[in-house]
């Protein structure tokens, strides 16, 4: 029969403790990594390129669509990283953004006339009815 002594026991339970510390950290993403990332092949440049929505000047070519990523991360976090030492401002995330619900759009007269029949036909405002129809 195994004894295990409660001084055994209390070091597992410390092993254990560190190693899911150590996982959580792992898992805690940069800030870079709420931008908005892109990999698509480019026939022109015959390797796939790597682009950033809150960056649209830089991109990064790889003969792997993963290498691609993950050269267009360092990138982005070297300027990041740059623009915070200068004390310019850095983009912030789409994802993070706060939107306030407000979407003003123009349209041809002809579109809007179309949109206010239909949703007068509905019998719903017109904002509803365009929402309805942009969440199709």
């Amino acid at each position: 029969m195994l004894r295990v002594t409660s001084i055994e026991i209390a070091a597992i339970d410390r092993t254990k403790e560190k190693q899911m510390s150590t996982r959580k950290a792992a898992v805690i993403p940069s800030p870079v990594a709420h931008y908005r990332y892109s990999v698509q092949w480019s026939p022109e440049d015959d390797e796939f390129v790597a682009t950033v929505l809150e960056f649209p000047s830089l991109s990064w070519l790889d003969e792997d669509q993963f290498e691609a990523l993950r050269g267009i991360e360092r990138l982005v976090s070297d300027v990041v990283d740059e623009l915070t030492e200068s004390g310019e401002p850095v983009p912030q995330a789409i994802a993070t953004q706060t939107f306030s619900g407000r979407l003003n759009l123009r349209v041809p007269p002809e579109l809007h006339r179309k949109l206010a029949i239909e949703a007068a036909n509905r019998g719903v405002p017109l904002n509803k009815y365009a929402t309805e129809r942009l969440t199709d």
